[in-house]
């Protein structure tokens, strides 16, 4: 009577055990990434940011073997997808683009997020090239020109940006408190609108990324400098206003980012693909299009420039008096 019972227990226990035994090796083999990704395009369809993450996207896809599904969430200065990634689960299947105004605007308003608690930096790519245009047939041919001009008038010289706050903005802003000017700025929603108020006569120059290049190209606008830390391939004649002396410098660098409390080993696979697409023809065409050069920060690094970053701008807010007032 006890050898049969303790043989059907037998039975009975190793037939509960199968299924989690078959269970195992599939749940071991759900290795990320299972399934496609989203990355979040902070920026309406159609501009240099869009074209450049779809490439960035589209390489990375290939190492990850799931696709890259970029989402396009423009909006409120670009901080769409920061406000997105507060409620994102850490899985790695929610990405984002996080622009420089995540450094700046929680200094200048309250925000939905904390820039230094809320994300993960997890690789660097990449940054713009800003630059200030003037009419062809503008008097004004050299940025000695712009601030002779603006000591002789006060506050008369007008200029366009993409918005109060964005790098074109501050800049400008920065520029022109170390040459000691003052300039009438003029915030525009975009691009778009940046560019037709100069074509239309209506600014006497516009700051801003490289929507202009093709204006310049056709010789209806002048570039008379950029912003960056050195000066452009495409434009090797134009003077920085690093180089002018005026000590202002700005490229956004930017890559991907996602939600607080990443799993290393997946914030690891993301860093290892995205990395890889530095060496992608593609990607260095789509690059070179927006005339976007490659700044490269690994992980450690990137968290270690966003936090300085974000003190910096803080400094940077409140020494041109645009700190929230609270």
């Amino acid at each position: 009577m006890h050898q049969p019972d303790r043989s059907r227990r037998r039975l009975v226990q190793a037939a509960l055990a199968a299924p989690a035994a078959i269970a195992l090796p599939s749940f071991a083999q759900a290795a990320f990434p299972s399934r496609p990704i989203r990355l979040i395009c902070p920026w309406p369809a159609g501009g240099s940011t869009d074209a450049v993450l779809r490439a960035l996207g589209q390489s990375a896809s290939r190492t990850l073997g799931q696709p890259i599904v970029v989402e396009n969430k423009g909006g409120a200065g670009g901080m769409l997808g920061a406000i997105d990634l507060v409620t994102a689960a850490p899985d790695g299947y929610t990405l984002s683009q996080l622009p420089h105004g995540v450094f700046r605007i929680p200094h200048m308003q309250k925000v939905a997020f904390d820039t230094q608690k809320d994300f993960t930096w997890i690789v660097c790519l990449t940054g713009y090239t800003f630059g200030l245009v003037v009419p062809a047939d503008s008097p004004i041919k050299s940025v000695k020109d712009l601030v002779d001009y603006a000591k002789a008038h006060p506050g008369k010289f007008t200029y366009g940006s993409t918005g109060i706050g964005t790098s074109p903005h501050l800049a400008v802003e920065e520029f022109s408190q170390r040459a000691g000017i003052q300039l009438n700025h003029v915030p525009f929603k975009g691009n778009a609108e940046n560019m037709q108020a100069i074509l239309g006569g209506h600014i006497m120059a516009a700051s801003d990324a490289t929507g202009w290049a093709p204006h310049v190209e056709s010789g209806k606008l002048r570039l008379i400098a950029t912003y960056g830390s050195k000066r452009t391939k495409r434009w090797p004649t134009v003077p920085t206003l690093d180089e002018l002396g005026y000590k202002t410098v700005s490229d956004s660098p930017f890559g991907v980012c996602g939600p607080k409390g990443m799993d290393p080993a997946v914030v690891r696979t993301l860093h290892d693909a995205f990395r890889k697409t530095l060496e992608d023809p593609a990607v260095m065409a789509t690059f070179d299009k927006y005339d976007q050069t490659v700044v490269y920060m690994n992980t450690e690094a990137y968290t270690k420039w966003a936090r300085e970053t974000y003190a910096a701008e803080r400094a940077t807010m409140e020494r041109l008096g645009l700190t929230q007032k609270i």
